[in-house]
């Protein structure tokens, strides 16, 4: 059996927690028009994101799984070790990709943070501006590509600000559950919004929906 050193086997755990079936990932649907969230972000900006870069992530996690499996049947610590890092990246894009489109609703739906969502935010940061402010710097400071993050931390039940490298994904890597993620790699803003990331970090509250980002913080406390 491969023993792995820690900072690998955080890569397997991401493999694991992807391949619960010997399905093959696929590119989950939109739950709205790739338009509906114009003006904030653009429909060819979604079409591209959605249909073009998430799709890359699935496809080339489902090609990086078939070469782990074949080198964990192998017995091959080489091609295991090998394949990991392609696992992480696209593993990473997929799981963080899923929850970003989720995390977004049309304007007329977004509202405000309500019910225990609103106790946890104004507990852990004293009010959803100031939340709002902390997670979008941690986005604007995020050098190169990466995203930032409101999270919840289960060892001290609060909520915390965290930004995340790349794609790599908060839960497997921190043991911080994501509950809204802002994506500030290029092709998430930059056809819209040029180089002006604070301007797209800054639009993207009137779009957060803040359901979605509730039913997180219930599932994640329920855990």
């Amino acid at each position: 059996m491969l023993a792995l050193r820690p900072g690998l086997r955080e890569l397997v755990t991401v493999s694991s927690r992807l391949s619960c079936s010997r399905n093959k990932h696929t590119l989950p649907d939109l739950p709205y028009d790739y338009n509906a969230l114009e003006p904030v972000i653009s429909a060819e900006i979604m079409q591209l994101h959605h249909q073009k870069h998430h799709q890359a992530y699935v496809n080339n996690l489902n090609i990086a799984q078939d070469k782990l499996a074949e080198g964990l049947a192998k017995n091959c610590a080489k091609m295991q070790i090998a394949v990991l890092p392609a696992i992480r990246f696209n593993g990473g894009g997929h799981i963080n990709h899923s929850i970003f489109w989720k995390n977004l609703t049309p304007k007329s739906q977004s509202g405000e943070p309500e019910g225990d969502l609103l106790k946890a935010i104004n507990s852990s940061f004293g009010s959803v501006q100031v939340m709002k402010d902390s997670v979008s710097a941690a986005a604007v400071a995020v050098q190169g590509s990466g995203w930032a993050w409101l999270a919840y931390n289960p060892k001290s039940k609060l909520l915390e600000s965290v930004p995340c490298p790349n794609q790599d994904p908060l839960e497997p890597t921190t043991g911080l559950v994501p509950l809204f993620g802002i994506d500030v790699w290029e092709h998430a803003y930059y056809l819209q919004y040029k180089n002006a990331r604070p301007d797209y970090v800054k639009a993207i509250w009137q779009i957060a929906n803040w359901k979605d980002v509730a039913q997180r913080l219930n599932e994640a406390k329920s855990k």
